[in-house]
């Protein structure tokens, strides 16, 4: 086979590989719609390559003009799929604008003012321009992880590939005024080989990326309650297993709320499932949104949940805990009839030395079982320091 011929075809080759590998993951993946982009992205573009070295019945420079509308295509597609895989804003004007650009001044350098080497630099540095675009959205997130980081670095190296070797390539060896000897050209060469790397080097990391969402959300299914959207007891009990670590390395104070839905079995005999499924939900809500980022919050039971507070001390707990049982007693449930009042008991202890989870949530959950032997709708403190510290100052003043 040709050199020439083989080079050509590898581009292509690779790109449509590339597309149909993203298409595959999209299939299993229909929420992730930058799946799909990337997927177009990439088998367009091997139409562009093709079209650069074949051409078409309707002559040369229609054919160039539909190789070079595939890869503006596939360029803004590839950005606008990065920038959405990341969570942030699609800038569509800045995109829009540099694919118009580009695509303008090759079609003027083409059809009113023929220059192969302009035509060259028009299309090149469109492409820069949207590398550093996807750089410029990445940099912000580049520090969010090693993928994150990697695709930064790749969008200044796709820049700087289209910037700087354009000119120096061209300076070296063109200018070009036809396409004869074109194509055995340094510059046609370094274009594909480089293109063809960098361009596998990021369908690369945009796989390892969706690798980890998936990961991500498998994790998330996992330590995840999926009725009231909380962590369950297992992700509860790990995260905050890590919270206690860190405040005991720094020195904070940390306070752990349980909370029990009382009567919830004669809810659910009375009402039925489908109004207990909507209590639990909207206490889960309410727990979620008091306790905001900083606090941990789970479903660690049927209708027992738990908070873990850092930076709260015993009374800070207690307030929180208050502030809760009466928001939760003074409003109404969707589905129950109206007046239907479900309140909700509390045991609350403060974390004493370094104390784990397990006796801090054993001392929590006695004073839960105060507050529901003594009334229920109330909150109930634990004042009592684990035996281990009793043990220790005991030694001590021996």
């Amino acid at each position: 086979m040709d050199v020439g011929l083989f080079i050509a075809l590898l581009n292509p080759t690779i790109a449509l590989a590339l597309g149909a590998a993203f298409l595959v993951l999209w299939s299993y993946q229909r929420h992730r719609p930058y799946l799909a982009v990337l997927g177009a992205s990439y088998s367009v573009s091997a139409g562009g390559f093709l079209f650069q070295y074949f051409t078409l019945p309707f002559g040369m420079a229609l054919t160039k003009l539909v190789s070079n509308l595939c890869f503006t295509f596939a360029g803004g597609c590839l950005a606008g799929a990065i920038v959405a895989r990341y969570g942030r804003k699609v800038p569509f004007a800045a995109i829009g604008t540099l694919m118009v650009g580009g695509l303008a001044a090759f079609s003027w350098f083409m059809f009113v003012h023929p220059d192969l080497t302009w035509r060259i630099y028009a299309m090149n540095f469109a492409f820069g321009g949207l590398a550093l675009l996807v750089a410029a959205e990445l940099r912000p997130v580049r520090n969010n992880g090693p993928t994150e980081m990697i695709l930064f670095v790749l969008s200044l190296t796709s820049a700087f590939n289209f910037f700087v070797r354009t000119i120096v390539i061209v300076a070296m060896h063109g200018p070009f005024t036809s396409y004869d000897g074109f194509y055995a050209s340094s510059y046609w060469t370094t274009a594909l080989l480089s293109h063809a790397l960098l361009s596998l080097l990021i369908a690369l990391c945009l796989f390892t990326a969706a690798a980890l969402d998936v990961m991500k959300a498998l994790k998330t299914e996992t330590y995840t309650d999926p009725l009231s959207g909380l962590l369950n007891r297992r992700g509860f009990e790990e995260r905050a297993a890590l919270l206690l670590q860190r405040c005991a390395a720094a020195k904070f104070p940390v306070a752990l709320v349980l909370a029990d839905l009382d009567h919830f079995k004669l809810l659910n005999d009375v009402y039925g499932h489908a109004a207990g499924d909507r209590v639990i939900a909207d206490f889960a809500a309410k727990l979620r949104s008091a306790a905001g980022a900083r606090g941990v919050a789970g479903r660690v039971g049927g209708e027992e949940f738990a908070v873990l507070l850092p930076l709260t001390d015993l009374a800070a707990a207690q307030l929180f805990a208050e502030a809760i049982r009466v928001l939760y007693s003074a409003g109404g449930v969707d589905g129950l009839p109206p007046g239907t009042k479900v309140t909700a008991s509390f045991g609350v202890a403060a974390r004493t030395g370094e104390e784990g989870l397990e006796p801090l949530m054993r001392r929590a959950d006695e004073a839960l079982y105060k507050a529901k032997r003594n009334g229920r709708d109330s909150v109930r403190l634990s004042y009592e320091r684990p035996e281990t510290a009793f043990v220790t100052e005991w030694h001590k003043a021996s």
